[in-house]
């Protein structure tokens, strides 16, 4: 047999759930604050009945006192339960319905009482400060008991004071009021409990649904699930709130952007200034892994709005992977080179072959005399005007692949450059980048044409980029420098539209500028200044003699 299961044990305590301890402790609150609010408004509500009662009996006893014969009476007959001052006190006490009303004389000698026996007796509570010709207004025991009274003096016609009188309201009709509306205020309490209850349970359902049925240690731990992911994760995060002001910004987003804990509250435009990146958090640019840069970095964000009116964006660090692209675009460039070298030394050797099979030796000699000038020209003609290196090689293979796509690429004759570069790598990637560019422009068009133009003022560096192409429209010539704009289909590794934003950020991080214009004849000209490419130009380099044998060659080319 299997064994008996263990009995659950009962659990005492506030339920788990957010939406049950926040209706419970609800209805705590208002069924509080209900009895609470009931007793302090009984509290003033037996005084002020009191008050009533003895302002009440204080009336009576000042309309008994004002009339003329009782003080007559007083003093000139005897106490007598048929007297006539006993008829008049009964006949004001019925119409009153006053518990009673006595009459005394100065010595406190009853002259009338709701009991006939006690006319003639002295009164059971001290009558002094109403014989002293004072009102006087309390609550007191005598005779029959506990009741409201008040009491003044009766005068004669003289104004002395000849006695008193004394009314009585029977305390337990004030008592029986104060009960009497207490229903009526329980009624009021429930109602306005009621009221509350409902109010608490739509709160809490309201409270429901937002939390999701969480209870408050699930909440709790979720929070802190939630700090240790963002601050882990090696993504950048920015949430905003519904005004568009950051409210978090993770350690990564920090890195990637910047920016502090400080900014914390700010808009976009306030802790980033002006640009793409803060018109991608703040929702005026749309899309998906829509691409920025920030200092050096290149980021890819996305922007997804939230319940509450906010949004959360994402940064992801794209600078290593657009480098790598950048340097995969180079080698494909190296290979394409390559392969225009080999397609074109394939049809040489061909040709060679021919005229050795034809026995056109003088002719298979001149031949090849021309073909390794034609090289040799075109390699030292840039590496006379330009002396980097790094420079120089970009450009002999970017003229090979321009022969290959039917471009003229061409280094300006006005072209000098020493090897004085500070950041060679930089003016390597702007070259690159603005030669890539003419280069898809003029290809597959007539005449088509590519000027290089380097020149060294002090240690600025100028350089321009000429092309014969349909050049750039008016309107588009400060949007093409934008990041992630481009009229081109982006490749499968990359997107478009960040090389001509790297070229501006780079010239503008070190004080220069990028423009684009109209070339003369047609096309566009780029124009990129670099006041601190070059260090301090040292002594004079020694001037290299070219051979005749080279000159001549040069000229020929």
């Amino acid at each position: 047999m299997s064994p008996t299961p263990p009995a659950r044990r009962l659990r005492l305590g506030l339920p788990r759930r957010v939406f049950s301890q926040v209706l419970l402790m609800q209805v705590a609150i208002a069924a509080g604050v209900a009895v609470l609010a009931t007793g302090l408004f009984l509290a003033p509500l037996s005084n002020q009945l009191d008050d009533q009662a003895m302002r009440r009996a204080l009336a009576i006893a000042q309309t008994t006192a004002q009339q003329p014969e009782l003080a007559r009476e007083v003093s000139r007959t005897p106490p007598s339960p048929n007297g006539p001052v006993q008829r008049e006190a009964e006949r004001i006490r019925k119409a009153t319905k006053a518990e009673y009303i006595v009459v005394m004389d100065w010595r406190g000698v009853r002259w009338s009482h709701t009991d006939p026996k006690q006319i003639g007796g002295i009164v059971s509570t001290d009558p002094g400060q109403a014989l002293a010709g004072k009102e006087v207004m309390e609550i007191d025991s005598g005779t029959l008991g506990r009741s409201a009274r008040g009491k003044v003096p009766l005068r004669d016609s003289d104004g002395t004071v000849v006695g008193a009188v004394s009314v009585g309201i029977a305390y337990d009709s004030v008592r029986a009021r104060l009960i009497h509306a207490i229903p009526g205020l329980l009624a009021y309490a429930g109602g306005a409990l009621a009221v509350g209850a409902l109010a608490a349970w739509l709160i809490s359902r309201r409270v429901h649904r937002q939390t999701r049925d969480l209870a408050f240690s699930d909440i709790a731990a979720l929070l802190s699930e939630r700090e240790a992911m963002l601050h882990g994760i090696r993504e950048g995060v920015v949430a905003l709130d519904c005004t568009g002001r950051i409210r978090l910004v993770n350690d990564e987003a920090q890195r990637l952007l910047g920016i502090g804990e400080t900014m914390v509250g700010r808009s976009p435009d306030e802790a980033l200034g002006a640009g793409r990146t803060a018109d991608v958090l703040a929702g005026r640019v749309t899309g998906t892994d829509l691409l920025t840069v920030r200092g050096q970095r290149v980021l890819v964000a996305n922007r997804m709005p939230t319940d509450d009116g906010g949004a959360v964006a994402t940064l992801r660090d794209r600078t290593e992977l657009e480098q790598l692209g950048r340097e995969l675009d180079s080698t494909h460039g190296l290979i394409d080179a390559l392969r225009a070298q080999d397609h074109e030394h394939a049809n040489r050797m061909h040709t060679l072959l021919g005229l050795l099979e034809l026995e056109m030796y003088d002719d298979a000699v001149e031949f090849v005399g021309e073909v390794v000038g034609d090289h040799r020209a075109t390699a030292e003609q840039v590496t006379e005007r330009i002396e980097d290196p790094l420079l120089a090689a970009l450009l002999v293979g970017k003229a090979t692949v321009a022969a290959e796509r039917g471009v003229a690429l061409w280094v300006s004759d006005r072209t000098r450059l020493p090897d004085r570069l500070v950041d060679p790598q930089g003016l390597v990637t702007v070259v690159g980048n603005l030669v890539d560019n003419a280069l898809d422009a003029v290809a597959g068009t007539p005449h088509a044409r590519v000027e290089v133009e380097l020149r060294a003022q002090g240690r600025t560096a100028i350089l321009r980029v000429r092309d014969t192409g349909p050049g750039i429209p008016p309107e588009h010539r400060e949007l093409i420098f934008t990041t992630g704009w481009s009229t081109k289909k982006p490749p499968a590794h990359r997107e478009r539209g960040i090389g001509l934003s790297l070229v501006r950020r780079l010239a503008e991080r070190q004080g220069g500028s990028a423009t684009v214009g109209e070339a003369h004849g047609g096309g566009a000209e780029f124009t990129v200044v670099l006041p601190e490419a070059l260090t301090e130009p040292g002594p004079e380099p020694a001037v290299l003699t070219v051979p005749s044998a080279l000159q001549s060659t040069e000229e020929k080319s």
